[in-house]
């Protein structure tokens, strides 16, 4: 919803000065606009139209990424580099974190819009056997539909029997009373940092 926040920042500095998490580099991408549809989806849908995730990706690693590695010290590689998003940001950095696990060995996918094309994704995570295999934090919450949650369950089962393990490189939380909204997944900041980037 315009005008709300995530808060990252805040969380961040909390987890890693609280020596839950270690110091990391948040890069922010803005995500309104006519375009977002077409560029967080990977497959195209009649009348709603995607399919330029690729391109997205394309421009992550080719422009962005570049500029922050030679702008910023940053560590490289999958170990220190990681994706994520809510609904179709999650759908998105699921993807692309699959389909690129040299590059994004961190994926945080916050009530990710599994139900796109027929549940694609799942499609695409069972046909998948990244290496190294990315570590991921996958979560819905209760009050955004029931078949929300049955999808993001099908995803995490799909996943589990493509050999990630719960609690270990794949955490999974239905958060109980949790809507759609950027309040809900500010509460989750805090948390997926700290199993993404635990402090060693």
């Amino acid at each position: 919803m315009p005008g709300m926040d995530w808060h990252v920042g805040d969380a961040a500095d909390q987890a890693i000065t609280g020596g839950h998490a270690e110091p990391m580099v948040i890069v922010g991408i803005y995500n309104t606009g006519k375009s977002r549809v077409s560029e967080y989806t990977p497959t195209r849908v009649p009348k709603l139209g995607g399919g330029r995730a690729d391109r997205y990706g394309k421009f992550l690693l080719k422009e962005l990424m570049p500029f922050i590695q030679t702008t910023y010290r940053v560590e490289r590689g999958p170990r220190r580099t990681g994706i994520g998003g809510s609904s179709l940001g999650g759908l998105v950095s699921l993807y692309l974190g699959l389909r690129m696990p040299e590059v994004f060995g961190k994926i945080a996918a916050l009530s990710p819009s599994v139900w796109w094309n027929q549940r694609v994704i799942v499609h695409f995570a069972q046909a998948s056997v990244p290496e190294p295999r990315p570590h991921i934090w996958l979560d819905i919450g209760t009050r955004e539909g029931a078949r929300t949650v049955d999808d993001v369950e099908m995803l995490r089962d799909a996943l589990v029997r493509k050999g990630w393990r719960l609690d270990e490189n794949l955490h999974y939380q239905r958060v109980e009373g949790a809507e759609h909204n950027e309040a809900a997944w500010a509460q989750r900041v805090r948390p997926f940092l700290e199993f993404l980037f635990p402090r060693s």
